[in-house]
């Protein structure tokens, strides 16, 4: 995943429902519970944890049994103390007291809880990349040192692996084309990392590394769950028995079968979480609203990269805080230029401008003589059943056509809508390419040139690339 370009933008909840959601995961909550129990009696060992002796009553405060009551007192207690919720006295004496943190997750803000989870998260993905105690036990040498190469273990490309799968998870759940908020398979996410993209079936040997990897990820979404960064399905246990069997390849999983391979999803939480770790790590890691408070530049600019539905949502976002007729105006002016980015951005201010109720309609009728905006200005009059709007020039129709399509090119490429509009103009459109060459925009060239690439007809494609020639040859000149 590259740091340098913008990855799709997400829709967070609120950070009000956001820290309700923290406060209530079995781990953060656990982890307060401990930190109002500990006392002048508790004691902790040199690495910050509690004795063995106080973990069982600490399970007990807890409310847990069963043979990981004592494991998860001390997950629980662990955090406590890395999130600052406990803070050690004296480390000779091994005393503690409450930390300053856990005021926080009752009378802080809601930004000062999700800035406590964040903590807890953060221990958590640490640990989720350590293998098992006993493995690393057995790797210890007699001044107490791991000795990680007979581990077969790399701590870094253990977190970089961890790193990336989550990545994916999230680039999945952001994604338009992805499937949302539904679960994705196990297979599929660990696939993902393993799996060339231009390998067409998977061999042997790299579906054994897909079974290897799924069994790891089984592990740490079975740890990362309790404290809301997933919703976690586990492998089915009566699977671990063919764990030796490679899986089938993950697009030949059948679909009655594919959860007993184990399901994830991203909480609204974890979208949270992993999106502040993106930023954090120099990512480009948008959120739906963050436009909201700044000028109509910026929002037409950062919107030009969103997908559709994001882009709606935003626009949706930065009106409902604006008076309409002040939003119009300030919209219009933005959408002005004849820079590469100009087309776009007249696009994004007419779906913004189809938001806004009749009280736009002096803005509009402002810039209908405007040679880069008249064109728009007269579709929303008429859209929005004004009198007297004005007819537009045959010279204005083309420039305004030019500017839509040079739009749709920056906004989508060569996709099936535009063919499909490429071929509408030229089949309405008698002599479209013998006018269309002199039209006075920028992107004219540009535009004639994709038609002719786009259009299926050879005759038709031919006589656009020869309007695009004489564009030049004018723009040259």
């Amino acid at each position: 995943m590259s740091d340098s370009s913008p990855l799709p933008p997400v829709r967070l909840h609120s950070e009000a429902e956001l820290a309700r959601d923290a406060l209530s995961t079995p781990l953060l909550s656990r982890a307060a519970q401990l930190a109002r129990w500990a006392g002048p009696e508790t004691r902790i060992d040199a690495g910050g944890s509690l004795v063995d002796e106080q973990l069982p009553a600490a399970a007990e405060h807890l409310g847990l049994t069963g043979d990981d009551a004592a494991a998860d007192a001390s997950e629980a207690w662990r955090v406590a103390v890395d999130t600052g919720l406990v803070e050690v006295v004296d480390e000779e004496e091994g005393t503690v007291t409450a930390g300053e943190e856990l005021a926080h997750l009752t009378s802080g803000s809601p930004h000062d809880v999700l800035t406590v989870w964040l903590g807890a998260l953060d221990t958590l993905l640490a640990d989720a990349s350590v293998p098992d105690l006993d493995g690393l036990v057995d790797a210890m040498d007699e001044s107490g040192e791991v000795d990680f190469s007979s581990l077969d273990w790399d701590p870094e490309a253990e977190a970089e692996f961890l790193d990336g799968v989550l990545g994916n998870l999230y680039l999945l759940t952001v994604n338009e084309d992805g499937p949302g908020d539904g679960p994705v398979p196990l297979p599929a996410l660990a696939a993902s990392m393993i799996v060339p993209s231009d390998m067409g079936e998977p061999t042997n040997d790299v579906l054994e590394q897909v079974s290897d990897a799924m069994m790891r990820l089984d592990d740490q979404f079975r740890l990362l769950a309790p404290v809301g960064l997933v919703d976690y399905q586990p492998v089915d246990e009566a699977l671990m028995a063919d764990i030796d069997e490679p899986v089938e390849s993950p697009a030949a999983v059948d679909e009655t079968d594919v959860t007993r391979y184990g399901m994830v999803r991203l909480t609204p939480l974890g979208l949270y979480g992993l999106r502040a770790r993106l930023l954090e790590a120099g990512f480009a890691a948008p959120a739906v609203g963050d436009l909201a408070d700044k000028g109509a530049d910026a929002l037409l600019d950062g919107t030009s990269q969103f997908p559709q539905r994001a882009a709606q949502a935003e626009l949706e976002q930065w009106l409902a805080g604006r008076e309409p007729l002040a939003a119009a105006e300030e919209l219009l002016a933005a959408a002005r230029g004849a820079d590469p980015g100009a087309p776009l951005r007249r696009l994004l201010c007419q779906q913004a401008l189809s938001l806004v109720g009749a009280e736009a309609e002096p803005a509009l009728r402002a810039v209908l003589d405007d040679p880069e905006l008249g064109g728009l200005a007269r579709v929303w009059l008429s859209e929005h059943g004004a009198n007297d709007v004005p007819a537009p020039s045959e010279d204005l129709v083309f420039w305004l056509t030019v500017d839509t399509v040079a739009a749709q090119l920056a906004a989508e490429g060569n996709s099936e809508e535009l063919q499909a509009l490429v071929e509408g103009l030229a089949q309405q459109h008698n002599g479209f390419f013998a006018a269309a060459w002199r039209v006075d925009h920028p992107a004219t060239a540009d535009v004639l040139e994709a038609m002719g690439r786009l259009h299926p007809d050879k005759r038709i494609a031919k006589e656009a690339r020869k309007a695009a020639f004489k564009a030049r040859s004018q723009q040259g000149s």
